[in-house]
């Protein structure tokens, strides 16, 4: 027995060397980047767990269109908007692909939209959801009463905290989560529904898993997929995540009138009711996959971009106190602002804006892959090539912006103060695959942050020391944990 341990400790030894000795061949033409070592490819170069560093130190050395390799895969990173705007929109149908050798296609076996590849089926699913959000209000007044109705939840929690502070993180999650949920359901969860808790819970596990060290080794290494190793975890609390939903959609099933939908579940469970029965399955296993893209990405970026915004509004009193007179001066009597009242708020627009752009809550966005052989840049990229379009890179590129490194609202204004809105504010990506949600995100931004500093005056504790502005990088980049302290105007 220890003889065939030696043996096969030998043989292993020999394949390891065997593989060093192997260079991996680079496509002709293909971007620049750092040598790849056999099997692991080029994860020494990145930090793991926080690549976004490490990507701009790249950008440098190698320009702004270069290659890495996940293992034995190859990727091409893109940064600044010139890049990005080639690949995501001027030849949209070539980068629009989605990578299905990495964890998170993994994960979701390719169903919903998000992770769906580039297709018809793709196109079928995003117009349907696409057509079903705007015609329960997305863009509308109903919409509207929605999403203030929710805000008066986010007031009431306020008004107990006034003289005091909260953590607002979540807060403005729960919050978030409820818009989305309306629109999906038709109902909210309060605050403290154990439920909603479950489902943070798990999706942040899973979050934990897929963006942290071992969702970067799984990606890179995939020779330690069948190990029993923490990215394993992902699997099960995602399946948790698909089995609390499924369980939803059924209860939902129960109380619907088919052919009278008054939510995205009734639509999408009416049009379950005209495939065969045999494809049913397949269909309700789509409509938990897309209810979680939905639910996921719509309360990530919002929440995210709201606890950048109050971060910013705090530490920045001179900021807070302008977007207070504007709403004011506009709003005259009314209690709520209209989305309409944007257009007369241009300096709070500004600040929302340039809330998003420093927020970057998807600084790589989702990984695109090339549907076939095709050039960016004057470079030769093989069909199948995973794309990472590095978003963060262009909403801070110092080519486009006036202040690229600090929050400053000037960034949105011409120089009569009119909102001006930028071609390389690119928070929600671009092309074909641009962020189903990105209308009603915009909605919530406008109608919570308005009618939130109408109300209070937000103000840094004393006794928070200095700020820290540094973001945490996991699903998706978010301020750290900070208190806010609320005063009654």
């Amino acid at each position: 027995t220890d003889t065939m341990l030696d043996t096969f400790i030998l043989a292993w030894i020999f394949i390891f060397l065997l593989f060093l000795f192997i260079r991996i061949q680079r496509p002709k033409n293909f971007p620049p980047g750092p040598r790849p070592v056999p099997l692991l490819g080029n994860l020494f170069e990145l930090t793991i767990g926080d690549p976004l560093k490490d990507f701009e130190r790249l950008a440098q050395r190698y320009g702004n269109v270069y290659s890495l390799y996940f293992g034995g895969t190859p990727a091409v990173v893109l940064n600044g908007f010139k890049a990005v705007k080639e690949a995501l929109v001027i030849k949209a149908a070539d980068f629009s692909g989605r990578p299905q050798n990495i964890l998170m296609s993994h994960l979701t076996q390719g169903n919903g939209v998000v992770f769906l590849d580039y297709g018809p089926a793709w196109k079928e699913h995003r117009r349907f959801a696409l057509t079903t959000l705007r015609n329960f209000g997305m863009g509308k007044r109903s919409m509207e009463d929605r999403i203030l109705g929710e805000t008066e939840h986010i007031v009431a929690c306020l008004d107990k905290s006034a003289g005091g502070s909260i953590n607002p993180e979540t807060l403005f999650h729960k919050a978030a989560s409820n818009i989305i949920y309306l629109v999906l359901y038709g109902t909210r969860l309060d605050y403290e529904d154990k439920t909603l808790q479950e489902y943070f819970d798990h999706y942040d596990e899973v979050a934990k898993a897929a963006n942290g060290p071992w969702g970067t080794i799984y990606d890179m290494v995939p020779i330690v997929r069948a190990l029993p190793l923490p990215f394993k975890k992902a699997f099960t609390h995602f399946e948790a995540i698909k089995a609390m939903i499924a369980s939803m959609v059924r209860k939902h099933k129960t109380s619907r009138i088919p052919g009278e939908p008054e939510n995205f579940v009734d639509c999408y469970l009416d049009e379950l009711d005209k495939v065969p029965v045999c494809k049913c399955e397949e269909y309700l296993s789509d409509l938990v996959r897309t209810i979680m893209d939905l639910h996921g990405g719509g309360t990530e970026t919002t929440s995210n971009t709201l606890l950048t915004a109050f971060l910013y509004l705090m530490t920045k009193p001179g900021i807070q106190e302008r977007c207070q007179k504007e709403i004011d001066d506009v709003l005259e009597g009314r209690a709520y602002a209209s989305f309409e009242d944007r257009h007369k708020m241009p300096y709070t627009h500004a600040v929302i804006h340039e809330s998003q752009r420093i927020a970057s809550s998807f600084p790589l966005s989702v990984p695109h892959c090339t549907t076939k052989d095709t050039e960016l840049m004057g470079y030769s990229i093989p069909k199948g090539t995973l794309i990472i379009p590095n978003l963060l890179s262009v909403l801070r590129e110092e080519d486009q912006w006036k202040f690229p490194h600090e929050f400053n609202p000037a960034n949105f204004l011409n120089e009569q103060g009119q909102f001006e809105k930028h071609e390389a504010f690119l928070p929600f990506s671009a092309g074909p695959r641009v962020c189903l949600g990105e209308g009603l995100a915009r909605m919530e931004l406008f109608l919570i942050l308005v009618t939130l500093l109408r109300r209070f005056q937000f103000v840094w504790p004393e006794d928070a020391g200095e700020p820290d502005y540094t973001p945490v990088f996991g699903v998706s980049l978010k301020p750290k944990p900070y208190r806010m302290g609320v005063r009654l105007r």
